[in-house]
């Protein structure tokens, strides 16, 4: 009994060490992107409400647009510009939207105007844009004005599992990154955080992820209660521009996006 008494303080020792040898877990990252703001002060202000990084992405030449990019920037987070771009459905797009039908000098001067109509821009997304974002030529002509107004980043919303969007981008030199989960295709509280939950789960498995979500009740009110408790999780918010780097160095396969479950959300509902 004396000589397994004895042994005991070893045992928990050498527990002791091997826990403190094994390596940490490696960082998890996830950014969220809000779209569709502009058309309602009290949507703008309840995003950039939002603690931490948070982005704001604003459809061009909305009413409210210019101001939630001035609070967006001011909350020290960043502003996309959610460009319209014609989806399979047919969607109306409103002011500054892309169609299959313009011609190469349309799609430019429309992007370019688009541009200047939201301040404080770092980057652009697609609004919709099923159609749009699976048109090689289209796409080059829409991030050839992207990369040439200045050092911006392209988010592919991937609203179609045929999206070239995302190599493209790579194609011109535009950093680029695909989103990963839709946070809202269903408009529950539960839904909402199932896909919470989706998120944080493959930004554990692959370091990083991407979320789109809108400025629903149920979405604002999921976020508001799960941001603080990141820190908990051992997951990271970051801006949309950390994942965009994180995936320049670690680059998608042409045909496949960062994790299985992220072509699940492909279905074209956006």
């Amino acid at each position: 009994m004396r000589a397994l008494a004895a042994l005991l303080p070893l045992t928990a020792l050498y527990a002791a060490g091997a826990a403190a040898a094994t390596p940490p877990s490696r960082p998890a990252f996830i950014a969220v992107v809000i779209d569709d703001l502009g058309n309602s002060r009290e949507e703008g202000r309840r995003v950039v409400a939002l603690p931490g990084p948070v982005a704001c992405s604003i459809l061009p030449h909305t009413i409210d647009g210019p101001q939630i990019a001035d609070w967006a920037a001011k909350a020290g987070k960043e502003v996309l510009l959610h460009l319209p771009m014609e989806s399979v459905g047919e969607k109306p797009l409103g002011t500054g939207g892309i169609t299959l039908e313009m011609t190469e000098g349309e799609i430019r001067a429309t992007v370019a105007d688009d541009i200047a109509s939201i301040p404080h821009l770092v980057g652009m997304n697609n609004h919709e844009g099923s159609l749009i974002t699976q048109h090689p030529g289209d796409m080059a002509w829409i991030l050839q004005v992207l990369h040439s107004a200045g050092s911006y980043f392209y988010i592919d919303s991937f609203t179609s599992p045929d999206s070239v969007a995302y190599q493209i981008a790579r194609e011109q030199q535009v950093p680029a990154a695909r989103r990963n989960v839709f946070l809202d295709d269903v408009n529950t509280e539960d839904a909402v955080r199932e896909q919470w939950k989706r998120l944080l789960a493959i930004a554990r498995k692959h370091g990083f992820a991407l979320a789109i979500g809108h400025p629903r009740p149920m979405t604002l009110k999921v976020l508001e209660a799960e941001l603080p408790q990141l820190e908990t999780e051992g997951v990271t918010l970051v801006a949309p521009s950390k994942i965009v780097e994180l995936q320049e160095q670690n680059p998608l396969p042409d045909t496949e996006s960062l994790s299985p479950e992220a072509a699940t959300d492909a279905v074209i509902r956006h």
